[in-house]
Formats: C-alpha cells, sequence, structure tokens
C-alpha cells in the first residue's frame, strides 16, 4: 500500500446548475490555479447547495482517484475532466476508494519544490464513502448512472479538515497515519462485514458520520 501520493488538480464549484427535477447543484467543479486554503469546512472557494446531504465537518473534501477516472472513462469512451466527479481533488497514486477509514494525509510542496515553503501544512482525514444520488446521474447523462456507479463501487472518499492549509496541483500527499482497525472506505460502503463493521466502532473518537454509517450497516448485516 503506497504511503505517497499526489495532487493532480484542486477542483471548486464553477457555477450552479439547475439539474431539472434533481434540483439546484454545485456539482459542476473545475480546476483551480494557484494555492486554495482550506478550512474546517473545505475549500473556500467552493459551496454546496444540498447542505442535508453534502459538505459539514465530516464531508469538508472530497476526493477521487485517477485510475478510477481513467476506468470510467475508457467504459464511457469520453473524457472526464478532472471535477467531473463534483471532486475536490483528483488524486494519483493513492487508492482513494480503499484508503482506511481514518487515514491521515498530509499534504504540501514537496520538499525539494524550492519555494521556500514547508510541506505539509494541510492534514486531512478520511471518514465517509460518496453515495451517488440523482443529482450525480442527472450530471452524468448516463442511462442508470447511479446504479452503475454504486455497483463499481469505485466511488472516492470524503475527508475532513485536522489542520487547516493551502493546496494546489502538484502537491504531494503523504499519508502519515492508517488506524489499526483495518476497515476500508469501500467497506464502509458495501456494509456487510460486521466483524469489520464492530472493529471500526470500537475505535476512539470516530466522527460522528462514519459512526452513523458503520451503525447503521451493521444492524443489515445482523439481519442478513
Amino acid at each position: 500500500m503506497s504511503d505517497l501520493g499526489r495532487i493532480l488538480a484542486v477542483c471548486s464549484v464553477h457555477a450552479d446548475v439547475d439539474l431539472g427535477k434533481a434540483g439546484i447543484s454545485a456539482i459542476d467543479k473545475r480546476p483551480q490555479t494557484g494555492r486554495v486554503r482550506v478550512g474546517e469546512l473545505g475549500l473556500v472557494t467552493d459551496h454546496v447547495c444540498d447542505t442535508t446531504h453534502h459538505g459539514g465537518h465530516d464531508q469538508a473534501v472530497y476526493a477521487y482517484d485517477e485510475r478510477e477516472a481513467r476506468r470510467w472513462s475508457d467504459e464511457l469512451g469520453r473524457e472526464l475532466p478532472f471535477g467531473w466527479f463534483g471532486e475536490n481533488l483528483r488524486v494519483d497514486g493513492l487508492a482513494v476508494t480503499d484508503a482506511l477509514v481514518g487515514e491521515r494525509w498530509q499534504i504540501g510542496p514537496p520538499a525539494d519544490s524550492g519555494d521556500g515553503r514547508a510541506p505539509g501544512g494541510l492534514v486531512l482525514e478520511t471518514t465517509i464513502p460518496r453515495t451517488p444520488c440523482r443529482t450525480f446521474g442527472a450530471w452524468a447523462g448516463e442511462p442508470q448512472w447511479v446504479k452503475r456507479f454504486m455497483q463499481a463501487g469505485d466511488v472516492g472518499a470524503y475527508l475532513r479538515v485536522l489542520t487547516p492549509g493551502t493546496v494546489g496541483a502538484g502537491d504531494q500527499i503523504r499519508v502519515i497515519h492508517r488506524p489499526e482497525h483495518g476497515v476500508t472506505v469501500r467497506d464502509l460502503l458495501t456494509g456487510t462485514d460486521a466483524r469489520l463493521l464492530r472493529a471500526l466502532l470500537a475505535a476512539d473518537d470516530l466522527p460522528g458520520k462514519v459512526r452513523r454509517e458503520a451503525s447503521r450497516h451493521l444492524v443489515r448485516a445482523a439481519e442478513v
């Protein structure tokens, strides 16, 4: 499992879009130039429209894996530019959906960048998987998109901000902590292994939405 990755693009909302019955959405995110400040609620240049299901401390930043994006691009037969998945960070070198829940990423310019800034000012922690919704389906414009995206399971990860800072394309990601429970973001998506879910729930100081998702899936796993 790699401990190093790279930020390919930092994306913020370009403009709110009207997706008809799905409503107004901030899913149209596009790459930003320069460095972007990240506070406790995410990129300061970004926002969400549906505050019930998106945003907040436990879903402050959304990351998507370039490898998974390329696979979708091949399957759909079209380019999926940075930001197309509604992500804030397009990541290369780390398996985002298969990151451990509670994994911590230190992000900053590489030590040899020569720009005078200390590396690793921003620290993020993975929380929950992205659950595709009809907004994403309307945005994608692909048949049965929500079902297909969910079944593939390559949904990316939300992160909370432990240490605010700045981020820019080309920044290095260094994994500085991996919890011992062994539960990945993908495991929290599928939620079928009661043993793994109990291991996660036994961890200290779980973010509220992580505990909620693990508890919900544990009830379902017990019913199977």
